[in-house]
């Protein structure tokens, strides 16, 4: 038989410290000395370093020069081209710093504020205000924002999840430790700040990640490695380019450069640079109507080339908070001592919900538990309440008394029935905490408790069992299953116990659940360690610096990681990750680390992410041809006509206008595209495959027709290059036709639409004055027309050549 409990005494007066705080002459004593609670700035690029990044990129220092060239040599119009140097810029410049606004803004909107004694007067302060010693007052929804000594305690329980991820409220009494970061869930107390600045602990846990680093993108990476190829070879090439027209050509120094600038601006793929810049502001703005912040223009790539997701489980798959998963009543004979041998007054189902939403509504000072209880008993009661025991650590229980109704208490089972807690009903307890659910029993007096007294148990008699799951968001398991149908490796990484977590998985629809880990009995970091995680779906009591040597070890293993998270405590993981996704409710520390912020702490936006990243890959994949094709024939052009000193058959103006219709525009709608096949690996070499056969054709048929038209005498060099150009353009033109294969209505409107306006360049007069194109003999144009028919054999031969050495090259080896 176990006992019920008496209502609590009055509570005690505050310690003096406690109640007075600093005075004013020890707050300014304390600011004159620099003991102040400065926190050191979030983790993001100032606005000159954003500027600085995206102007001074080297694809523009490069345009920028050649630009300058041609202006210099006295033909600004030939230099249309570095406008992609401005729009380039500008599209990475807004972005970023319209995230760094947002972020900002939230930061601000989401600063917690301190109620601080001094004085013994309570002022609401900022964070930045608090001195070393002060008094914080702490309520329950706020926020801990220095780490300090309790001082007084009244029922006071702190979520220290977003530290430590346990999910657990933890009880602090008078003495106990409080780490800035936490927050209050139920009762009040007085802390005396012992650290402030970035002596707090999440300040320390957040420096470690105090340095901004961009994210590593494949594709960027592949358009940089591009432009340094592309670097390295202008060089050499221009300096055979310039001498050949100067010095063996003997041509004035201003059409020498413009002549140079030709042949080495259209080496330059500017235009892929700035597609792939559209391309993501683009799935900026799109996944900004979802709620979804991106920080970084290529952090929608990367996450959809993740193929391991790993999600904490509090606030990201869970909500933080509890739910009533069931109250079941215990049989008659268990509702005495263990053996059956007490009864208890009948009771109905109906007696054990009054209770319970009675002890609900009418708790003062509601911890997790009883919020969860009010939600499912929304009704208020009509008992009235004349005692209660608060909640403690110590005693894990707390009662209520009501005016004819009795004494109910509700607590840990094995607390509340002390050396009753056995037989079926402990079965019972254990099997559903084994299923992850937390069970509380309730208990009703069998002898009614005197007034006054110590609150100590009297007599009981279990009553029901009241169980509690984690709030799993509604969105998680369809977001868990979207990534299990892409081929993404889920993994689950917590500081609340592996059961708990692993029930919180299998709710949540994640396969492998069962399997488990305690992560405090991985070995160290070693071959051990990553065999561990790779096998592993579900692990708990996982500490932050576990949490990045998990992520570090899947990326050892060739893995593409991404990370959720909302606390502290994942702030190192979120960093290291290859993309990191914060949730807005979380800290900021977490929200100025990750590549994306869920503003709404939604998880179902993460699809959205990958449905926008496979469309700018595979578009940009698609395009990238175009572009490169032109790199090819530019290259292959620069170097016959320094080889052979010949003049060079296009202008910069030219390439202005082969660039507009033949790839530039086309690419632009077909770059904006919904596609949402799978992204491969070998972007670069399947793109390469497609440019440079192209290429060599378009190469091989402009210079062709540039030299045989100047056979004949009345034909000069400027003539020639209109027929140059026509070739070009339209051979350039089927290569637009292959690659927006298979053909829809947009790519068939698009295709037939380059083509008209190609043409309106070379029949209407304003447009040929413009863009230099001077009319010249009819059978140049026949020639012309023989080389476009010839140049379609030839692109679909060097296709099937490239297949075949791929098809070989792939092939297994044969034995």
């Amino acid at each position: 038989m176990t006992a019920a409990a008496n209502p609590s005494p009055a509570r005690p007066s505050a310690p003096p410290a406690a109640e007075h705080g600093l005075s004013s002459a020890e707050v300014a004593d304390r600011v004159a000395r620099g003991l102040v609670n400065a926190i050191p700035a979030a983790p993001t690029r100032t606005v000159g370093q954003i500027v600085r990044a995206n102007v001074l990129a080297p694809i523009n220092l490069v345009i920028g020069v050649l630009a300058a060239l041609v202006i210099a040599a006295g033909s600004p119009k030939d230099a249309l081209f570095a406008g992609v140097i401005v729009a380039n810029s500008v599209i990475g410049v807004v972005q970023e710093l319209r995230a760094k606004r947002v972020l900002d803004r939230l930061s601000v909107v989401s600063a917690p504020k301190a109620h601080v004694v001094r004085d013994g007067v309570v002022h609401d302060l900022q964070v930045h205000e608090l001195v070393l010693d002060d008094v914080v007052e702490l309520r329950a929804g706020a926020q801990v924002v220095a780490d300090g000594v309790v001082l007084t305690a009244e029922n006071l329980e702190l979520d220290e999840s977003l530290l430590t991820g346990e999910a657990d409220a933890v009880v602090k009494e008078p003495g106990a430790e409080v780490l800035s970061g936490s927050a209050v869930v139920a009762g009040t107390g007085r802390v005396r700040v012992t650290k402030v600045g970035a002596e707090n602990y999440a300040a320390k846990l957040a420096e470690e990640a105090r340095r901004f680093t961009l994210v590593s993108s494949p594709l960027r990476n592949d358009v940089n490695r591009i432009v340094t190829w592309v670097g390295i070879a202008i060089v050499p090439i221009g300096i055979l380019l310039a001498t050949s027209q100067l010095v063996r050509r003997d041509e004035s120094w201003q059409d020498a450069v413009i002549s140079t600038v030709a042949g080495l601006v259209g080496m330059v793929p500017e235009g892929l640079v700035l597609l792939t810049s559209v391309a993501f502001a683009v799935g900026v703005v799109r996944l900004a109507s979802k709620r979804c912040l991106v920080q970084e223009l290529p952090a929608i790539e990367v996450l959809a080339r993740v193929d391991v997701l790993c999600a904490d489980k509090t606030g990201t798959i869970t909500e933080g908070s509890l739910a009533l998963a069931g109250v079941h009543v215990v049989e008659e004979p268990e509702r005495g001592s263990a053996d059956g041998s007490v009864g208890a007054p009948p009771l109905e189902r109906s007696d054990v919900d009054d209770a319970l939403a009675a002890m609900a509504h009418l708790d003062p000072d509601p911890n997790a538990t009883v919020h969860a209880l009010a939600t499912a008993y929304p009704g208020h009661p009509s008992w009235e309440l004349s005692g209660r025991v608060p909640f403690s650590s110590a005693r894990k229980w707390s009662s209520m008394t009501f005016d004819g109704h009795g004494t109910w208490v509700l607590g840990a089972p094995e607390n509340v029935l002390a050396d009753a807690y056995g037989g079926r009903l402990r079965d019972d307890v254990e099997r559903e905490a084994a299923d992850g659910r937390r069970v509380l029993v309730l208990a009703r007096a069998t002898v009614d408790a005197p007034a006054g007294g110590d609150p100590a148990l009297r007599e009981v008699a279990p009553v029901a069992l009241v169980l509690f799951e984690d709030v799993v968001r509604e969105d998680a398991p369809d977001t868990l299953r979207y990534f299990a149908d892409q081929g993404v490796t889920l993994k689950v990484i917590s500081g609340d116990n592996n059961v708990t977590v692993g029930a919180v998985a299998r709710r949540a629809g994640l396969e492998h659940w069962a399997d488990n880990v305690n992560a405090q009995t991985l070995p160290d970091e070693g071959e051990e360690f990553d065999d561990a995680v790779e096998r592993a779906s579900v692990f708990g009591r996982v500490t932050p610096h576990q949490k990045r040597a998990m992520v570090r070890s899947l990326q050892s293993r060739g893995h593409v990681v991404a990370m959720t998270g909302d606390g502290v405590n994942d702030v190192l993981a979120l960093k290291d990750a290859d993309c990191g996704v914060a949730m807005a409710s979380g800290s900021e520390a977490t929200r100025g680390v990750a590549q994306l912020v869920l503003l709404d702490s939604n998880f179902s936006a993460l699809p959205a992410v990958v449905a926008e990243g496979r469309r700018v890959i595979n578009n940009i994949e698609r395009v990238a041809s175009l572009f490169l094709a032109k790199t090819t024939y530019s290259v292959i052009l620069s170097l016959l006509t320094g080889v052979f000193a010949l003049a060079y058959p296009l202008r910069p103006i030219h390439l202005s206008i082969l660039s507009w219709f033949t790839i530039g525009v086309p690419a632009f709608f077909l770059a904006l595209e919904p596609n949402g096949e799978r992204v491969q690996a070998g972007f670069l070499r399947r793109v390469l495959g497609r440019a440079v056969p192209a290429g060599v054709v378009i190469a091989g048929a402009t210079m062709a027709t540039f030299a045989i038209a100047q056979l004949d005498e009345r034909i000069d060099a400027d003539e020639a290059r209109t027929v140059a150009v026509l070739v070009a353009g339209s051979v350039a033109l089927m290569n637009l036709y292959r690659v927006a294969r298979p053909l829809n209505r947009l790519r068939a409107t698009l295709v037939v639409a380059m083509v008209v306006l190609f043409a309106a360049a070379f029949a209407m007069p304003w447009s040929r004055d413009l863009f230099e194109l001077p009319l010249t003999e009819a059978w140049a144009f026949g020639l012309a027309a023989g080389f476009v028919v010839l140049a379609w054999p030839l692109l679909v031969l060097g296709a099937r050549i490239v297949d075949l050495i791929r098809a070989r090259r792939d092939a297994p080896p044969i034995g």
